[in-house]
């Protein structure tokens, strides 16, 4: 074969095989099944007492948006949703804009979203405006829901990929009145193994924990409780 016979077949052949693209193949959702009501649910404003029983009234009890969450911090569905990065409150309005926005986002064919968090169960006691110091406590102004961090506030599953809903998810995510991000399951598992991995290959032995252990630089003056205990990891 001659020299341009052969040109010509390297041209026939590039051309030939440049469009081909090689895409992996869908993920399967066969094993995914649709509930009846796929959006979230309302939440009632108020908490319902019996009849014969009056609200009480409660502290602010800050430790209950203190620290890590211990225990709804994992994804139940395996898919996605929303995880908050601080500690904070929930009231009844964030409930309402996080339920309108899925509401209108998803698509109620093939997904559904959940609840992670309670309804507004704890009580903010206000005294109204121009009223003299004392008196007592004042009456129940509005009730929240108190977050820790890391704590799943709501999932969204169905037959969708992460790309898809991560826009809404992360609008949402920034309407809330404490740092949170949108999640998948891949993301808290890298996150979970890069802390491991962190941990165990730290060659600083001058750690937060080491620090304040030590007394450095008379830290303990100024520390409270909250900081022996989370090592300033915590705000």
């Amino acid at each position: 074969m001659n020299t341009n016979n052969l040109l010509k077949t390297l041209r026939i052949f590039i051309t030939q095989t440049s469009g081909f693209k090689h895409f992996p193949p869908p993920k399967n959702f066969d094993h995914i099944e649709i509930p009846e009501r796929p959006k979230l649910k309302f939440i009632d404003k108020v908490p319902q007492y019996p009849a014969n029983v009056r609200p009480i009234k409660m502290q602010k009890k800050l430790r209950l948006m203190r620290g890590p969450e211990l225990v709804h911090n994992t994804l139940q569905l395996k898919q996605y949703g929303i995880m908050a990065l601080g500690g904070g409150r929930l009231k009844i309005e964030h409930f309402d804009v996080m339920r309108l926005a899925i509401g209108k986002k998803i698509d109620p064919t093939r997904m559904f979203a959940i609840w992670r968090v309670d309804a507004p169960w704890q009580p903010v006691t206000k005294i109204g405006q121009g009223q003299r110091m004392g008196g007592g406590k004042g009456g129940i102004d509005h009730y929240v829901t108190p977050i820790k961090t890391g704590r799943i506030i709501l999932e969204l599953g169905g037959r969708c990929e992460y790309e898809e809903v991560k826009s809404f998810l992360h609008d949402i995510a920034m309407k809330l009145p404490f740092k949170a991000m949108a999640v998948s399951q891949e993301i808290l598992e890298k996150k979970a193994a890069d802390e491991k991995y962190e941990e165990e290959n730290n060659q600083n032995p001058y750690t937060m924990k080491y620090l304040i252990q030590n007394n450095m630089g008379g830290c303990h003056r100024w520390l409270s409780p909250y900081d022996f205990k989370y090592c300033l990891k915590y705000v």
